[in-house]
């Protein structure tokens, strides 16, 4: 697919970014969303902004979504003036992290309603990792797909790698969610014991750099822990939904998974809380407010 125009959803703390790396890489963009105040600055820009999902992918060759969740991802696509009514687009690449297989049942609907074919690739690396297009992304699909939309992806990945047919990308997600969310809650246990103690915790990642135990995750979030700083955490529930996944999953393919459903639990209780703008690093502040 030779310069392919774009339709991009989903205009958060990931989407935006998104659309301003293809900017800078010369695609045509247009963009659509719910919110009349996210799409109002690409307006003034002078990006085509859709008056409908359906409308969007009428006018470009490639559907791209970044979305909250399952429910987000199925209402944009088959609800009213939804994707499946268009008649031009030819690939949704799909960037959310939903469930692996409502993915697989949407992939089918969609190519029976319009014949669009469809591309699972949830990323990792937050939106420094868009900014600095350094994401990786875990594919599902054909691989003649995927290649076809491979100078898109790499405006804002370093990595993208095929996992298999369509559903096998969010089945990945499951996986790296799951490291990061067991990741992030041990990491908030093992620092609440070092200030106990009386180590400085704000010390502990430098102490581990290089080390095994080092990780994104402590330089990150580790940091974020010790000096209580939540402003540019995403919500937790969120990762929550995540972990949801992940167990369902588990049932689903018959996978034991006791330490992810201990790690939901420590989610569940900063988010019951009323603390879930915390995001994922508030899992140390509950340890100073009560037992888990």
């Amino acid at each position: 697919m030779e310069n392919p125009s774009i339709g991009f959803i989903g205009l958060g703390n990931m989407g935006s970014p998104m659309v301003e790396r293809l900017l800078a890489a010369k695609f045509e963009v247009s963009v659509w969303g719910r919110s009349a105040a996210k799409l109002a600055p690409w307006k003034e820009r002078g990006l085509r902004t859709a008056g409908s999902a359906k409308d969007l992918a009428c006018h470009c060759d490639v559907v791209i979504t970044c979305v909250t969740d399952t429910n987000a991802i199925e209402e944009l696509v088959f609800g009213h003036d939804g994707i499946a009514e268009s008649n031009k687009a030819t690939l949704l690449i799909d960037h959310s992290t939903i469930h692996p297989v409502a993915t697989q049942q949407f992939a089918e609907r969609l190519d029976k309603a319009n014949g669009m074919k469809w591309l699972d690739i949830p990323v990792s690396g937050g939106p420094i990792g868009v900014e600095n297009g350094t994401l990786i992304g875990m594919a599902g699909g054909s691989e003649a797909g995927l290649k076809a939309v491979t100078s898109i992806l790499a405006s804002y990945t370093k990595q993208v790698t095929r996992m298999g047919d369509v559903g096998a990308g969010q089945a990945t997600k499951v996986v790296n969610q799951m490291v990061i969310g067991g990741n992030i809650a041990v990491l908030a246990e093992a620092l609440n014991y070092a200030d106990n103690f009386g180590v400085s915790a704000a010390e502990i990642p430098d102490a581990l750099t290089g080390g095994w135990a080092d990780s994104s995750v402590l330089q990150v979030h580790g940091r974020r822990m010790t000096s209580a700083d939540y402003s540019s955490e995403v919500d937790a529930r969120i990762m929550l939904k995540d972990i949801d996944i992940a167990l369902d999953m588990g049932a689903k393919t018959i996978s034991r998974m006791p330490v992810t459903s201990l790690v939901r639990r420590s989610y569940n209780t900063l988010i019951e809380g009323g603390n879930a703008d915390k995001g994922q690093s508030g899992l140390m502040w509950i340890y100073k407010q009560k037992p888990l």
